[in-house]
């Protein structure tokens, strides 16, 4: 196996609504270069084209487009040779499957070991005073919960270092990994 690693590559993940799209978005603001969720892009082009590859009608054709999905963006990030910050990266869509109790196929596998981020994740914890659900994101505080733990067991099973971001405004939540980062530059 050929493996790829994209230092410049760095993940940000954990359980819904505890603040990781806000912060990609405040790095974006700060210049730096990010790879939005496709979670939510999914789920809203499946709505407005009648689709059914939504997490409460066949979650396993969600996770095929987010894995679909985190490959180019993989690829697109590799190619530009530049810092850029995930909202989520591939192992999240075996989590995603994991936490549903469904099979995850090999080629998933296959990808998450092969195409490798930078070796530090961040991950929000969860933070049940921030979180709020919407028209994509239905599940409850405690499947919040269930997700940040799915995540960083996938993240530490396929051999990442995770970093937890502190519960502090999102300005030095952006300030935290800017400083991990640059250390390690």
């Amino acid at each position: 196996m050929d493996i790829q690693i994209n230092e410049q590559a760095i993940v940000v993940t954990g359980g819904p609504g505890m603040g990781k799209t806000s912060l990609i978005e405040k790095l974006g603001q700060m210049g730096y270069a990010y790879m939005p969720e496709s979670g939510r892009h999914i789920i809203q082009a499946e709505l407005e084209s009648g689709g059914d590859k939504l997490p409460w009608a066949d979650r396993q054709g969600f996770a095929r487009e987010m894995f679909n999905r985190a490959v180019i963006d993989y690829e697109q990030a590799r190619n530009d040779h530049t810092i850029t910050f995930f909202d989520r990266g591939l192992p999240d869509v075996i989590g995603y499957l994991t936490l549903c109790k469904l099979p995850v196929e090999d080629d998933l596998w296959s990808a998450a070991r092969k195409l490798r981020y930078h070796p530090q994740v961040f991950i929000t914890p969860p933070w049940e005073e921030i979180y709020v659900t919407d028209n994509e994101r239905k599940q409850s505080f405690d499947e919040a919960k269930a997700t940040y733990e799915a995540m960083a067991n996938v993240y530490t099973l396929l051999g990442y270092s995770m970093i937890e971001i502190p519960k502090v405004p999102i300005g030095e939540r952006a300030q935290f990994i800017i400083k991990k980062v640059s250390s390690k530059s």
